[in-house]
């Protein structure tokens, strides 16, 4: 892949509105299409706001009505805002696309950058996005005095909702529960051979903004971030340098290939 341009939009009192940064993205990607510009990667925070995926269903979103953006990528609903540095990969692809080793090699660049804040984080089969992982189910302390047999989340209780059932169920306790949860959410869309979207990495946001809504559809795992895991404040100015490093290397690195396509024997 070629050097990588890295673009910081705005971030604390310059945060970037959603809008502004969607409209910058679609701007460069159309750019990079034409080779009229590097492949790229905008960094910054946003103020406060909901983005909703294209797998979004209606009973993921927050139960007051508040506003959500709904947005092409893939993925489902998540949060932006203050404590959160996001990025967004625009780079050409070789075609056939391979989206999921695209995806793969923002995971490592998030993980390697935890890993440098002295944190230990992990993949998830079948969830993309980067995790710290909780304890064994049968290891994990009992919610509320019962037993975990009681646990609806446990017993697919489709009825079941998070946003309603207080602070034992909210994502953002997910850590106190020993449970999986995500430190870093990842959605992204491939146009023209092109990325778009990205990686939204929680450095030290208040995650209680995501006890409104159910996280990426995910209803049995919550949500974290540095600051929360390592006990101690981390800021984005500090974070920032790291991520734009293991970022470089990981992309700039990278062996491109074309998705393989296998074709059926006449």
């Amino acid at each position: 892949m070629s050097e990588l341009r890295f673009v910081r939009m705005g971030f604390g009192a310059e945060a970037v509105e959603y809008q502004e940064a969607w409209d910058e993205q679609r701007r460069v990607h159309a750019a990079r299409f034409l080779d009229e510009a590097p492949d790229t990667c905008l960094l910054l925070e946003h103020p406060p706001v909901y983005t909703a995926g294209r797998r979004t269903a209606d009973d993921e979103r927050p139960l007051d009505g508040t506003p959500v953006i709904d947005v092409d990528r893939g993925g489902k609903i998540t949060w932006h805002g203050p404590g959160q540095l996001v990025g967004y990969p625009i780079l050409k692809l070789p075609r056939p696309v391979d989206v999921v080793a695209h995806v793969r090699r923002l995971e490592e660049a998030l993980i390697r950058t935890c890993t440098e804040f002295g944190l230990e984080t992990s993949r998830v089969e079948g969830r993309s996005g980067v995790w710290v992982l909780g304890d064994p189910v049968e290891q994990r302390a009992s919610l509320g005095g019962l037993s975990l047999d009681f646990d609806p989340r446990l017993r697919d209780d489709e009825e079941f909702d998070p946003r309603l059932n207080g602070p034992e169920y909210a994502p953002s306790n997910a850590g106190q529960r020993r449970e999986d949860r995500k430190i870093a959410a990842i959605g992204i869309r491939v146009a023209k051979g092109v990325t778009m979207h990205g990686f939204a990495l929680n450095v030290n946001p208040d995650n209680v903004w995501f006890d409104r809504i159910i996280p990426c559809g995910i209803r049995d795992a919550g949500v974290t971030s540095l600051a929360n895991e390592l006990g101690r404040d981390v800021t984005i100015g500090e974070a920032l340098p790291v991520a734009e490093k293991h970022l470089r290397d990981v992309l700039e690195n990278a062996e491109l290939k074309p998705r393989v396509v296998e074709r059926a024997s006449a």
